[in-house]
């Protein structure tokens, strides 16, 4: 584990949200009754240790952890760029939300590899993670989200995506590439070749929720990773404004 000192900062009926015309979708799906658990993964390409947490995430699926339980995130974070290979995946806003998390949790340390389920930190996710899942999913929705794909071309994806909630709060959506390798020339993990999947390639919130109920919608066309082909797909999850996640969902892209 490699650590970083910092400082930092009722059951609801859950609605359908009718979608827009503006885009002719390929596909859709609607988030279910019950928590879909957010598993979020801080991980770099420059950390020795966290190729095992890789390997777990990509194996949740084999695990019988189901898109209906768990979303699944791997968030590159870029500081530790410096000591000797540079994560292409890195961003500062993936930096900036870890830290953000793990104030809320009085912490003032962030590390990788470092998992969140539903918002909450995981230190023993090798074992942990079934059971904070399940727990999640025996919550009632507090959010609904509905996720529309248009056909991928060479102006991007298609994406149309709406969110409700009674309790208001912030939608972010991602966009997600499975079935990535990185054959690491430098740094702790020099001369590895490197399996990844659910990596974040676009992210894109807060957007806030606003009205009573609350309702959010970003529809736009994204922008396509270079060398990307089908191995994509988008997550949105809804946040509460004290940062509990109340709902998320995942689609991968359309078939055909």
């Amino acid at each position: 584990m490699k650590t970083l000192a910092t400082s930092f900062t009722l059951f609801l009926a859950l609605f359908i949200v009718p979608w827009p015309n503006a885009v002719a979708q390929a596909c859709s799906k609607q988030s279910p009754a019950h928590t879909v658990a957010l598993l979020e993964l801080y991980t770099s390409e420059g950390c020795s240790s966290c190729p095992p947490a890789d390997q777990f995430v990509s194996k949740l699926r084999d695990a019988g952890l189901t898109a209906e339980q768990v979303v699944p995130l791997s968030l590159h974070v870029d500081y530790w760029d410096y000591i000797g290979w540079k994560d292409i995946y890195a961003k500062r806003t993936f930096t900036e939300r870890q830290r953000w998390l793990s104030e809320r949790a009085s912490s003032r340390t962030i590390y990788t590899p470092e998992i969140f389920v539903a918002g909450k930190e995981l230190r023993n996710w090798r074992s942990g993670v079934p059971a904070a899942v399940r727990r999640a999913n025996e919550r009632p929705a507090q959010a609904d989200i509905r996720i529309a794909l248009g056909a991928l071309s060479d102006a991007g994806l298609p994406v149309d995506v709406n969110a409700q909630s009674a309790q208001g709060g912030q939608l972010f959506v991602a966009l997600y590439e499975n079935g990535l390798t990185s054959v690491i020339r430098a740094g702790e993990n020099r001369g590895v070749t490197l399996q990844h999947d659910y990596v974040v390639r676009d992210w894109i919130g807060p957007i806030a929720l606003n009205g009573a109920p609350g309702k959010a919608q970003l529809q736009r066309a994204l922008a396509l990773p270079a060398g990307a082909a089908k191995n994509l797909g988008v997550a949105a999850f809804v946040q509460s404004d004290t940062g509990e996640v109340l709902q998320a969902l995942a689609l991968p892209v359309c078939a055909g």
